[in-house]
């Protein structure tokens, strides 16, 4: 076929042959619409109308609504399920060493990931899991043991992986929401009652280096020095201070309760005689909390065994305005049981600030109980949610440890802490500075990469889980007497006693995550808060006033209308205009 057989185009733009022989091939003309276009538009304008005209229909309508809905939800289930297996093989493959919140990571550390503001938890005895150099298989489904919606336990049913949480993998934790912003609990994997119990050491951890600890008695303790300290401490001067970090064989400090002839007996903190031979007794666990100065309202431990029922013993110590509050609400009987709680009342509390008071038994509960193994403290305001044979395991002999503490959440630096404590008004101001400073003269220093394996100098205090042996009691009367010389917020000294030990003697703490704690125990308001709420409001539904019933035997009264004078008379003059017009009653 040659060219010529195109043909000659008869329209506007001539010929396609004589424009291409012409060299130039014109489009700047406006092409007139053609017969097809005309059709096509034609058939548009329609169609339009029917389809307006069907889709208005209402049934139409809804087939239409149907249709996108299952296309929505179709989409939306294979995004979903892509993101799942995403996420779950990102969290197979990651071991769990992050916590709540990322950002209380010290900054600087990285992750295996190379993202900042995370990193591994790293155990202060020398645990090779937290090194190794692969990441374990991925372990069966776990199953979950408590119904908790706060705290969740996470337990693999697995047996041939030896330990049943040896493999235990915990996926990223979720994004904050708009609802729950700050600090949540994370999963736990706790070995079953049972197991745990079985795992308890059949005899007590060694002690480095120190073996034999006293307590100094004094009868009438002077003041001299001009800061700090009281009759039931002892008024340690700053050399005695000194000489109790140098840790030795055997060591003699002061550790409370300096008169007397025994913790509770005269010595200021001073407990009835029947209850000071039931703190006498040999008990390997207990739990113990305290509350002073009516401040909280006792929560009943959750999710205990039959077996921690029978053989752990949970104490509360309360002063006499507490006494007095639980009796008046029926609350506390002559039994001196509320619940699991065994109640013991305290006679001659040595501080006038009740958060100063509860800080004895919080750190000398070895003084209290001379034959205990193992102890967990929890405040006043946290409820027990997980067994505590459970959380002995999981924190204390899993770790081979003998003292844990969890972390704060969010806070890793003495001074950052300080700070915050002085913006909240946790304390007098002059006073926490007075501490802060003293500390930095002595050589604290910001929190830094150098201080690792150590995650954190500030430590959440709420509980500690403690094996009382020998290193364990001293760490605590020591960190007592930094309370009782400055100011009762215990975070602020941790640290310090802590570094100030451990320069001396090989021996550490067990820091573990917040959000692991978060997980054992829920925390509660305190009483003034609780007091001072005002009620929730329930949600007010406004009933649409009822429909008249009509019952056409009866006539509705008429009202009595109410004219005017001016209304009246040019009522009468329409009625006489309508009278008049009327051809039935024209008189004429």
């Amino acid at each position: 076929m040659t060219g010529g057989s195109l043909g000659l185009r008869t329209g506007s733009y001539g010929s396609l042959q004589q424009q291409i022989q012409n060299g130039t091939l014109q489009t700047s003309q406006a092409r007139k619409p053609s017969k097809m276009l005309l059709s096509s538009s034609r058939e548009k304008e329609k169609l339009l109308p029917l389809i307006c005209r069907y889709v208005g229909r209402r049934r139409v309508a809804m087939l239409l609504l149907i249709v996108l809905a299952l296309l929505v939800f179709v989409f939306g289930s294979f995004t979903v399920n892509k993101e799942s297996n995403i996420t779950s093989h990102i969290g197979s493959m990651t071991p769990y060493r992050s916590d709540y919140p990322l950002s209380s990571n010290p900054p600087g550390v990285e992750d295996n990931h190379g993202n900042k503001n995370y990193f591994e938890e790293i155990s202060l005895k020398g645990n090779d899991q937290s090194q190794a150099s692969s990441f374990p298989p991925p372990p069966p489904p776990p199953t979950t043991t408590s119904s908790s919606a706060t705290a969740t336990s996470v337990t693999w049913s697995n047996p041939s992986l030896g330990h049943l949480c040896g493999n235990f993998v915990f996926p990223p934790p979720p994004p904050a929401g708009s609802k729950r912003i700050g600090p949540r609990p994370c999963p736990v994997c706790y070995l079953p009652v049972e197991q745990a119990i079985a795992s308890m050491p059949s005899s007590p951890s060694a002690s480095p280096v120190l073996r034999n600890l006293t307590y100094i008695r004094d009868e009438y303790p002077i003041k001299t020095e001009t800061h700090g300290g009281s009759d039931f401490g002892g008024y340690p001067s700053l050399k005695q201070r000194n000489e109790s970090f140098e840790i030795k064989e055997s060591m003699a400090v002061h550790c409370g309760f300096v008169k007397g002839s025994k913790p509770g007996h005269q010595s200021g903190f001073d407990i009835d005689e029947a209850d000071l031979l039931e703190l006498e007794q040999f008990h390997e666990v207990i739990v113990a909390s305290a509350i002073f100065g009516n401040y909280d309202i006792i929560q009943q431990p959750k999710n205990i065994s039959e077996v921690a029922r029978k053989n752990v013993r949970f104490y509360m110590f309360i002063d006499e305005e507490t006494e007095a509050y639980m009796k008046n609400s029926s609350v506390l009987d002559s039994s001196k049981r509320v619940g699991l709680w065994r109640i013991i009342v305290v006679h001659n509390i040595p501080y006038t600030d009740p958060r100063r008071n509860g800080k004895v038994p919080k750190l000398l509960l070895h003084r209290i109980f001379p034959n205990v193994r193992y102890s967990i403290w929890i405040d006043g305001k946290l409820q027990l949610v997980v067994d505590p044979y459970q959380i002995l395991e999981r924190f204390l002999w899993r770790e081979n440890a003998n003292f844990a503490i969890s972390r704060h959440y969010k806070r890793f630096d003495v001074f950052e802490e300080a700070e915050a404590n002085k913006a909240a008004g946790k304390y007098d101001n002059a006073s926490i500075d007075y501490q802060i400073e003293f500390y930095r003269r002595e050589g604290l220093t910001p929190y830094s990469l150098a201080k690792l394996p150590i995650t954190s100098d500030v430590p959440e205090g709420c509980v500690i889980i403690k094996e009382h042996i020998p290193i364990t009691n001293l760490f605590t009367c020591l960190w007592f007497n930094e309370v009782d010389r400055f100011t009762p917020r215990d975070q602020l000294s941790f640290s310090t006693v802590r570094d100030k030990m451990m320069s001396t003697v090989s021996w550490g703490i067990n820091m573990f995550m917040d959000c692991e704690r978060r997980n054992f125990v829920i925390q509660a308001y305190h009483r003034d808060l609780l007091e001072n709420m005002p009620p929730p409001v329930g949600r007010i539904i406004h009933s649409p006033p009822a429909l008249p019933v009509y019952n056409p035997m009866v006539r509705p009264p008429m009202k009595k209308i109410i004219r005017r004078r001016g209304d009246r008379k040019s009522g009468q003059k329409r009625h006489r205009k309508v009278v008049a017009g009327h051809r039935d009653n024209n008189p004429f």
